[in-house]
Order: structure tokens, then C-alpha cells, then sequence
């Protein structure tokens, strides 16, 4: 899958250059439109400064008024740099992750919602989707990279239009290089890729945002590869996370790095995973399935549904009508019924009643 939109890399211009650049061009700059303009051409840029998420987090913290079933960050705080501001003032941070667990470092980008540092919600969890790109998922991943695509947007628009729950979004990268698709699993000898997506980056999120104990507060969305990892890790690991967004999904494990190494892909595999938790009666897990009309797949997405859709297994089909395999399609999937569907099966931040 193509990656899309703008990607900036954090790194700021030399102090140096910045100065000269903005005192060589301030006249032009005023003339053009005073402040406004000299922010349009970047010349007070604030990318790639450092940004701090939870402003409201310490206060709550010192209150010792924890809610049941809601986890305040337990430490220790990463260093994120800023690589977009939107529009409502929200903002993306990214910061460098090394698992604990996998031992793989990369690149974790994250997203907040403006009511994460809304007085009122200091002493609430928030949900938490983690977002998986298509590609190559290295080194960075799209969602957090191009925000041209309209995720951040589109969950900020369905909260405040109280259709979608103001989820976390945290993006990192899935891949390990740029040249093998490591199927979002360990593979022998490989990178830890799973252990990576399904514990480490789970912590990292643990460690510095207020989140829910439960699964009910846990979920994947993907496109493409980056689909495949998330609904694989909701069938992996049910008791874990509850829903997950799969979009132009492929179906089963089929990186060549598994070398013929079936005992491995079996455990990866989806159409394994849902039958054991069939039999296995639970817990229940509930999969959407977004296919654009003018791409290819829906026959397998459908074919999976009919076999293994029973059960603890709920699945459903969010069809875009023109969409196609790429990662604005998927946004506009996700404006048109997938965001509202996950939400219902998710856990909601809550309001204190006592904070106006």
C-alpha cells in the first residue's frame, strides 16, 4: 500500500539558520500578511520541539481519587517531539520506542483527543485504537505521518458529533525494514514484530496515558498489512483487546520469511486463532471489515465472515462505495459506519460531574 500525505521527520532548522531566516524575510513576511502569513511559510515553526501530552494528569494523580478500572500513567515518561499541530489545536508527538519485551526499536507516533486534557476528564481513562499502516510500516507509519488522511480529524469530528468515542490513537511503525513483511508476528529468527505490537507498544501507552484496565478499552485498526495485524492481534489475544477496524485485509500469514515454518503461521494465522476461540467459547471479539468497491478481497473478507463469523466471533462489512486500496478510502469507511460501530463496543471516557 502507497503511503500518503505529508511526512515531516521532527527535526528542526538549525537555531542559526532559523534566525537568519526569519530576520531576512520579516519584512516580506509583514507586508504579506503580518504574523499569519510569516506562520504560513514556516518561519516560527514549532515542529520538533518538545511536546508533553495529559497536562491535567499529576493534579488528579496527587488527588488520590483514581476511579475503579481506570490506569493513571505508571512511568516512565517518553520524550515526544511535536510533527503536526491540527487545526482544533490537538496535537501528533513522536517519540523512539525500544520493547522492553521484543527488544525492537522504532518509531511510535501518538494522537490525542482535545478531551484527554479537558479538566472534567482528569480522572478518566480514554480508549485507546492502535493504528497499523499498509506498505512497508517503516520507519514510519502513514496515520501518524500524514495526518492529510484525516484519522485524527475524523475521530475528533465524530466525537464532537457523538458518534465515535474520542480514542487515543497510537501509531507505530509495524515493519522492521523496508524490504520483508514480517505478517505482525515473531517469526524465527526474525525481529519480534508481534511481541512488539501486541505487549510492548501496550505498555508504552500504559506508561504515559491514563488508560482502561479492561480489554474494553483496547483496540486495532489497519489497512491493508497493517489490517492483517489487527484483526490477527484481536484473535491472538482476546482477552487483551476487544475490536479491531481491518481494512483491504489480507486473510492468512504469507511473508516468505516463515521459510515453510507452519507450526509459526499457524499460530499467526486468522483463520486458526478464530476457530480455537470458537471452540474455546470466548471471550467474544467483534471485527469490521472495510472494502472500497474498486479494490479486490471482499470475496475473502466475506468468505471468512461466512466460516468463522459465529460465535464469540462477530464480524461485519463496512462496504465504501468508489473506495479504493488506499488509506483515505479506509478514513471515509471509518466517517460512514466503522467508527460509530467500534465505539458501541467500546468503553467511553467519563466526565466528572463535579468539574464545570
Amino acid at each position: 500500500m502507497t503511503e500518503e500525505g505529508p511526512q515531516t521527520t521532527g527535526r528542526r532548522r538549525p537555531k542559526r539558520l532559523r534566525r537568519l531566516l526569519i530576520s531576512g524575510a520579516l519584512a516580506f513576511t509583514l507586508a504579506a500578511g503580518g504574523g499569519a502569513a510569516a506562520y504560513k511559510y514556516g518561519l516560527f515553526s514549532d515542529i520538533g520541539d518538545p511536546v508533553s501530552f495529559g497536562k491535567v494528569q499529576e493534579s488528579a494523580a496527587a488527588a488520590e481519587e483514581i476511579r475503579p478500572g481506570v490506569i493513571m500513567p505508571t512511568g516512565p515518561k517518553a520524550d515526544f517531539v511535536r510533527t503536526y499541530r491540527l487545526p482544533d489545536g490537538t496535537q501528533i508527538g513522536r517519540t523512539t520506542l525500544t520493547g522492553a519485551k521484543s527488544g525492537f526499536t522504532g518509531d511510535v507516533w501518538v494522537w490525542v483527543p482535545k478531551q484527554y486534557d479537558d479538566p472534567k476528564y482528569a480522572k478518566s481513562a480514554f480508549p485507546v485504537l492502535i493504528s497499523l499502516p499498509g506498505g512497508r510500516g517503516y520507519p514510519t507509519n502513514y496515520w501518524g505521518t500524514g495526518p492529510g488522511l484525516g484519522l485524527q480529524k475524523a475521530v475528533s469530528d465524530g466525537a464532537k458529533a457523538g458518534t465515535s468515542l474520542p480514542f487515543i490513537l497510537v501509531m507505530p511503525v509495524h515493519n522492521a525494514d523496508t524490504k520483508h513483511h514480517f505478517d505482525a508476528s515473531d517469526i524465527p529468527g526474525e525481529p519480534k514484530m508481534g511481541t512488539w505490537m501486541a505487549e510492548d507498544i501496550p505498555d508504552f501507552t500504559r506508561a504515559n496515558f491514563r488508560t482502561f484496565a479492561s480489554r474494553d478499552g483496547w483496540a486495532f485498526m489497519g489497512s491493508s498489512a497493517g489490517g492483517f495485524g489487527a484483526f490477527k492481534h484481536l484473535l491472538k489475544y482476546p482477552d487483551r483487546f476487544k475490536a479491531a477496524i481491518a481494512s483491504g485485509v489480507d486473510i492468512v500469514p504469507d511473508s516468505p520469511l516463515w521459510k515453510g515454518n507452519t507450526q509459526a503461521m499457524d499460530e499467526n494465522n486468522p483463520e486458526k486463532l478464530a476457530e480455537k476461540l470458537i471452540k474455546e467459547g470466548g471471550p467474544d471479539v467483534y471485527i469490521n471489515f472495510q472494502i472500497g468497491t474498486k479494490e479486490t478481497g471482499r470475496e475473502k473478507a466475506e468468505k471468512f465472515m461466512q466460516e468463522y463469523g459465529k460465535g464469540p466471533v462477530h464480524t461485519t462489512l463496512q462496504v465504501i462505495q468508489d473506495g479504493e486500496h488506499n488509506g483515505k478510502s479506509y478514513v471515509r469507511g471509518m466517517r460512514e459506519g466503522a467508527l460509530e460501530w467500534i465505539s458501541k463496543v467500546m468503553l467511553a471516557p467519563t466526565p466528572d460531574p463535579a468539574v464545570r
